[in-house]
């Protein structure tokens, strides 16, 4: 017990300045305790391989958050950056819109060929009201409004099946029940754009109509692994995705001939994003999210989003990287699982 006494007389009695008084402290305590001297703590992520220690070092967010997360869909095996942090989804949440109306179709609640009026934003000021206004336009089939908010992205065609499906909260809720928590959709879409700018993404986080990478690449592996859905209504989203005309400079950019990609893009203010599934000419596949942040313009951010994509394409060949994996995925309707 001397030992200790002195240790702790020690460091009361000498004054030296908080951080030097503090280190002699430690080591006289540690010392003491016939334990090593401890090295200073690092909370900074290492990354094991080349392939991770690349991706990691063209998402370094000193010029605005960037996320991003890869799921194998053999394997399962999953590698991200920041892959846990809230990002805004703009125009990513249309696959879960689209995954939300297909699950009232098998229901028989509504057909592919059932109209609903295009919503079209009216004009009104920012943040003038709870939910900015809309005026009908033309009827137009389910099937038809589908391919519109995954192809082009549009907006009017989006709001018009979010109305459908009951609204935000039915979209949360199908996220739930497939057992994705990481995802909220609080507005449509022509108040999300009409109030967009209010917070710099680059900067904060914000809640609303936010997800994790790493919850929109489950949602892209449920999708294709028919967790929760038929296989026609896998094919209706998936066939609108490798169809996608916007984010031609994202993930697809700089991938090689051969390689297929099914794909949604989402912009906003000083955000751009693209999530898809990869397929290989040899048919292996993956899961990607990239939500990219700052960067001081946009094109610097598909830039952004196009590299890390190649990066994440070419890691599958490093030896060093992951493996690919055959696996069995169910192709049926059997496969299909209704959700609670």
């Amino acid at each position: 017990m001397r030992g200790l006494a002195g240790a702790f007389a020690f460091g009361l009695v000498v004054a030296q300045p908080a951080q030097a008084q503090t280190t002699s402290f430690e080591a006289t305590f540690d010392s003491a305790l016939g334990t090593e001297t401890r090295a200073p703590r690092t909370f900074e992520a290492v990354y094991e391989t080349g392939f991770k220690q690349q991706i990691a070092r063209l998402a370094d967010g000193s010029n605005g958050r960037i996320g991003v997360a890869v799921l194998d869909l053999a394997t399962g095996q999953e590698f991200s950056i920041l892959g846990d942090q809230r990002f805004p989804m703009a125009s990513t949440s249309k696959i879960a819109v689209a995954a939300t109306f297909m699950e009232g179709v098998e229901q028989g609640r509504w057909s592919l060929s059932s109209e609903f009026p295009l919503l079209i934003p009216a004009r009104s000021e920012p943040f003038s009201s709870v939910k900015a206004p809309v005026r009908k336009g033309k009827y137009l089939p389910a099937s038809q409004l589908i391919e519109l908010m995954i192809t082009r992205s549009s907006n009017p065609a989006t709001d018009a099946l979010l109305a459908a499906v009951g609204g935000p909260e039915a979209v949360n809720d199908w996220m739930r029940r497939a057992g994705i928590e990481e995802f909220q959709l609080t507005r449509d879409i022509a108040t999300l754009v009409r109030d967009d700018g209010e917070i710099d993404p680059a900067t904060a986080i914000d809640i609303r109509d936010s997800a994790t990478p790493r919850a929109m690449t489950q949602l892209l592996a449920g999708l294709y692994q028919g967790r929760w859905l038929s296989k026609r209504s896998r094919e209706v989203i998936l066939g609108a995705m490798e169809r996608c005309i916007t984010g031609k400079r994202r993930i697809p950019a700089l991938l090689p001939a051969g390689v297929t990609v099914a794909h949604k893009t989402g912009s906003l203010n000083n955000t751009s994003s693209d999530i898809g599934i990869v397929r290989t000419p040899g048919g292996q596949a993956f899961a990607v999210a990239i939500y990219v942040t700052g960067q001081g313009t946009r094109p610097a951010r598909e830039n952004r989003i196009a590299q890390i994509a190649r990066a994440v394409y070419s890691g599958y060949d490093d030896p060093q990287g992951i493996t690919w994996a055959q696996a069995t995925y169910g192709s049926g309707e059997a496969a299909a699982k209704a959700l609670p």
